[in-house]
């Protein structure tokens, strides 16, 4: 398909902040449309193809003027993380939920052509089935993969020849990005590695699908790309190594030892874990029908973020609350 202009709601964020600079590399004109809750400074600076409004997506009027003049709407934005429920309700509602059928109707509204919805491979919550494909129940344990999962329909609601609709259901996306995020698994197990030379595993048991960051871009860029038939109201799982935290930090331990061999003997300690989220995901449908597939392994992962600490890149990993989505909104008092 020719499409050359993307609209990229909640851009500034961990996807984000890897996603335009290649789209950007690709020849896409890009705005970037972001409640700026962790800044703009991990954006490219002056690239003349990149515009970045400071926004809100319950702001409907200011949202319907950005993105006039775009193919593509991607969103990204929510309160994310499922555990940032710790934070107002309002908050997380308001954005995850209540804004997004608006969001939906202003961008049809605006003559987007197609709308990309980046749901999430969590909704699956608990499952002990071998295989988790697009039809499986969705069973929310939060009300963050609760409101992702109740989004789905209402994107669809609003599809016809001219305004066409996919829904995304990304694993816990890993890996290295200017705007880094500590707070997911493998990025979590790989800063204890690197910093406390040791790791501390929640639970152990569950088993999560995951994801290499630049994977996550192929795979907006393979829906972009792909023909109407093919994704208009679709849902797409896009998961790689489907593994248990206990194997994720064996991998970590490995890959850190040898990245850094003065850390050996890295030791893994176990602690009881809340978080019971457990699930195997089948991403064969975006193989089969769109070609997809990853690439890059989780391994592939944990070296780009040791190259990272190598070069001074990631700083205070513990105590900078930028890496940590929930303890930055509280911070900053998120409103």
């Amino acid at each position: 398909m020719n499409f050359n202009s993307i609209f990229i709601a909640g851009g500034a964020g961990y996807v984000g902040s890897h996603l335009v600079p290649e789209f950007l590399k690709k020849g896409y004109k890009v705005t970037v449309y972001d409640i700026m809750y962790f800044g703009k400074n991990f954006l490219p600076e002056n690239h003349k193809n990149l515009t970045i409004i400071s926004g809100d997506i319950r702001d409907k009027e200011k949202l319907l003027e950005s993105c006039k003049n775009h193919d593509i709407f991607l969103n990204l934005a929510c309160i994310s993380n499922d555990t940032s429920f710790v934070l107002d309700e309002k908050l997380s509602t308001t954005i995850n939920l209540d804004a997004f059928e608006p969001m939906v109707m202003a961008a049809k509204k605006a003559k987007i052509k197609r709308f990309l919805y980046a749901s999430t491979s969590s909704v699956y919550g608990v499952s002990s089935k071998k295989d988790v494909t697009e039809e499986h129940p969705l069973v929310p344990l939060t009300l963050y993969n609760k409101y992702k999962g109740m989004c789905e329909p209402l994107l669809f609601k609003h599809t016809d020849k001219n305004f066409k609709g996919v829904v995304f259901r990304p694993a816990t996306v890993c890996g290295y990005a200017p705007r880094l995020r500590l707070d997911l698994s493998v990025n979590i197990l790989t800063n204890f590695a690197v910093n406390k030379s040791f790791i501390k595993v929640f639970g152990g048991d569950q088993l999560r699908p995951n994801l290499h960051i630049h994977d996550y871009f192929r795979a907006v860029e393979t829906l972009i790309n792909a023909s109407d038939e093919k994704i208009e109201n679709q849902i797409f799982n896009v998961g790689f190594q489907n593994l248990s935290i206990s194997d994720l930090a064996q991998k970590v331990k490995k890959v850190v030892e040898k990245e850094f061999p003065e850390k050996k003997n890295i030791q893994i300690v176990k602690s009881p874990s809340d978080d019971k989220r457990s699930y195997h995901i089948n991403s064969d449908k975006i193989k089969k029908i769109l070609g997809f597939e990853p690439k890059k392994t989780i391994e592939n992962a944990i070296e780009d973020l040791c190259k990272a600490f190598k070069a001074n890149k990631i700083n205070n990993s513990f105590e900078n609350d930028l890496y940590f989505n929930v303890k930055r909104l509280q911070n900053i008092q998120a409103k």
